[in-house]
């Protein structure tokens, strides 16, 4: 940029001068109606030369034009760093690690500037992968300079910068100077001078002497922990006398019971054998059997018969199988046993002694009710939710609880406020622990572990067994025993005849609305949707026909959904209508019908819908719409229905066969190797353990 425009005087005030000699032509295009050659400036018909002298009149005959170059601000400061530095001496170059680039840049770039000001010298940084490079241009006097307090900033000083409450002045070493004008002495107090410097590197953490020392860390932390009692199984008599080939039998007759021990080959441990009546499980606690005959149980599952002396020997557990077939209580009264055995009394644990995790709210309240149904030795529950009253929760927790029932989210806040003690419970539940890992608490559920004794009894339940479930179980169970009753097809819920409709989307709500007119006064169903909007949609239009329907998905308001849940129960209302949210732990005894208005998005959650209804023991019916967009799932939903016993639709048969077809044409001309995202689908036959042959273990 030439000195003149630099210099330009804004208010247009004329200087007159001598003119200076003019230079050899050279033209340069400009941003206004005007030329220049050479250092001459032709505006206007006059013409005006470059030098100081000249400048009056360029400054006169521009007076009151407005003047705007188009030349940016960045172009100005690059064109006069060539002017200022065209002696400058070679570049100096300094490494500085990464961690370090971030003192010498500042905040938004102010240390880089304050060093450009107070050096004179012109700085480039190159971050690179694990060091930046700092290039300095500039007079030998200023790269010096500026080299030096480049150093004492990485070092760790002040470099002569102020951070603190003098910000806009600076230091060069020898004076102090203001953005505007100079003085001699300090401009900051001592106080001042303290407070601007650069606080020190933290001290990196040395995590692999952490790793190295984390059994000595873990034995510090749990170095007081009071003792602990597990085994309170005492085998009745008559469960003694079994022979192992009637254990055998009575496995298979009671929806084909599969027990293993998870240990290493080598130190496997006796499996218990099953007790067959409530007697026989609690013979020594006479306060559960009056709460069982008082509740009204004849017989226990066959979950319950052999997961009770699992439990009750102190072994972890792993237990796998529908819900609804009565997992809630299997690992409900061994946990009042465990509880109440403890060498260390009520009044010194100083928080609970039972913690069961459960993935939604719906099931934590009905985990609630059930504990609340058996009063034993006077225990107090308590459920931890969010979207629940948060004070409330918290008020309870603190007056004095033995049972805790949460959901991971909401007890993780809790725990991380530190306004609940987990080091006092012994037995912990990871109840439906597959769904809660598909709704991503995995890092909740190891958090709150974490903080709960190492030697404590762990039980999970499962309605499946993939690959992370299996390494939850190994990570947080102790060599645990596997209980696993039937498979996960429906043939063990023989009791529900279910009937498939292939439909065009339009007619869906059209079938679905023939069905309710068709009900009988004792009918109960439960129709399960794909979306919430469609929840609301299909709930509005039978509100405004008159019929009593009630909606439950997780964007309505927790206090709704416990209303609507109620009132389904209560038999206010005898058509529910959901999506996924009630396909688990949904426990009510007399749902009469599933309507299945959209197909699941795999076959696994139609199984668990299915398994609303028929439970206990009761009949029950399902009806599925199925459309062609179904058409993948239609060889594995033909395989559960010939498992179970069920008539299967010639049209899904044809629906499957085209979908085989339509997926080799599309191999064929699209081979798998070239086919990009997609993902490998999980397969049914690794999750539901028909091959009784697989290992079992981790």
């Amino acid at each position: 940029m030439s000195d003149w425009e630099d210099e330009y005087d804004k208010d247009g005030v004329a200087i007159e001068n001598k003119p200076a000699p003019k230079p050899a032509a050279a033209h340069y295009k400009l941003p206004w109606s005007g030329s220049v050659k050479g250092g001459d400036v032709d505006f206007g018909g006059r013409r005006f030369g470059g030098s100081r002298e000249s400048k009056g009149d360029c400054r006169g005959a521009c007076a009151g034009l407005e003047f705007r170059s188009r030349r940016r601000p960045r172009d100005r400061e690059d064109k006069r760093s060539e002017t200022e530095n065209s002696d400058c001496s070679a570049p100096v170059t300094m490494t500085v690690e990464n961690a370090s680039v971030g003192r010498v840049i500042g905040r938004g770039g102010a240390k880089v500037r304050e060093l450009e000001e107070s050096t004179g010298a012109r700085i480039k940084i190159n971050r690179g992968d694990y060091e930046g490079e700092v290039v300095i241009f500039g007079s030998s006097a200023a790269q010096q300079k500026a080299k030096e307090m480049i150093e004492d900033l990485v070092a760790g000083g002040s470099s002569g910068f102020n951070n603190g409450p003098g910000r806009g002045r600076y230091t060069d070493g020898f004076r102090s100077r203001a953005d505007q004008g100079t003085s001699s002495g300090s401009v900051w107090s001592n106080a001042e001078l303290e407070a601007s410097k650069v606080t020190p590197a933290r001290t990196s953490i040395d995590w692999n002497a952490i790793r190295e020392n984390k059994k000595m860390y873990e034995e510090l932390k749990w170095k007081d922990l009071p003792p602990m009692k597990k085994n309170f199984y005492t085998e009745a008599a008559s469960v003694s006398m079994l022979t192992p080939e009637e254990v055998c039998e009575w496995r298979k007759e009671n929806n084909n019971i599969f027990v293993d021990d998870l240990k290493e080959a080598d130190t496997k441990r006796p499996i218990p054998k099953p007790c067959r009546t409530f007697l026989e499980a609690f013979e020594m606690y006479p306060e559960i059997m009056e709460n069982i005959e008082r509740v009204g149980f004849v017989k226990p599952t066959p979950i319950q018969s052999q997961a009770w002396p699992v439990l009750l020997s102190g072994e972890d557990l792993i237990a796998i199988a529908q819900t609804g077939t009565g997992k809630t209580l299997a690992y409900l009264l061994p946990g009042f046993i465990h509880m109440d055995g403890q060498p260390l009394p009520r009044a010194e644990r100083n928080g609970p002694g039972m913690l069961v995790l459960t993935p939604t709210r719906e099931l934590a309240l009905q985990i609630e009710a059930e504990c609340s149904k058996y009063q034993y030795k006077g225990y107090k529950s308590v459920c931890i939710y969010g979207g629940g009253d948060r004070r409330g929760q918290i008020n309870v927790v603190q007056s004095g609880v033995d049972i805790v029932i949460a959901t991971p989210g909401r007890l993780n806040d809790l725990q991380m406020n530190e306004l609940i003690n987990l080091r006092s419970i012994t037995y912990v539940v990871l109840d439906e622990a597959d769904r809660m890992l598909d709704m991503g608490f995995e890092p909740q559920i190891l958090k709150i572990l974490l903080d709960v004794r190492p030697d404590r009894q762990t039980v999970m339940t499962s309605a499946t067994w993939p690959t992370g479930v299996r390494r939850l179980a190994k990570s947080y169970l102790k060599n645990p025993m596997m209980v696993y009753v039937g498979t996960l097809d429906l043939a063990a819920v023989n009791t529900v005849l279910q009937t498939l409709l292939i439909v065009h989307e339009e007619e869906k709500k059209s079938y679905l609305f023939d069905f309710i007119r068709s009900m009988q006064p004792l009918d109960k169903v439960l129709v399960f949707v794909g979306k919430k909007l469609i929840a609301d949609d299909l709930s509005s239009d039978m509100c405004l026909q008159g019929i009593a329907v009630q909606c439950l998905h997780g964007d309505r308001e927790q206090c709704v959904r416990e209303e609507a849940l109620k009132d389904f129960k209560d038999g206010r209302v005898r058509i529910l209508v959901a999506t996924d949210l009630a396909s688990r732990g949904l426990d009510v005894h007399d749902i009469t019908h599933v309507f299945n208005y959209d197909f699941p998005r795999n076959i696994e959650e139609y199984v668990h819908r299915v398994g609303r209804t028929g439970r206990a023991g009761r009949s029950g019916a399902s009806i599925t719409l199925i459309t062609r967009d179904n058409w993948r799932m239609a060889s594995e939903l033909i395989s559960i229905l010939e498992r179970a016993g069920q008539d299967v639709p010639e049209e899904l048969v044809l629906m499957a066969e085209r979908y085989e077809k339509h997926k080799r044409e599309r191999d064929m001309c699209y081979p798998r190797e070239g086919r990009g995202g997609g993902g490998r689908r999980r397969e049914w036959g690794g999750r539901d353990g028909r091959d009784r042959n697989q290992n079992w273990g981790f």
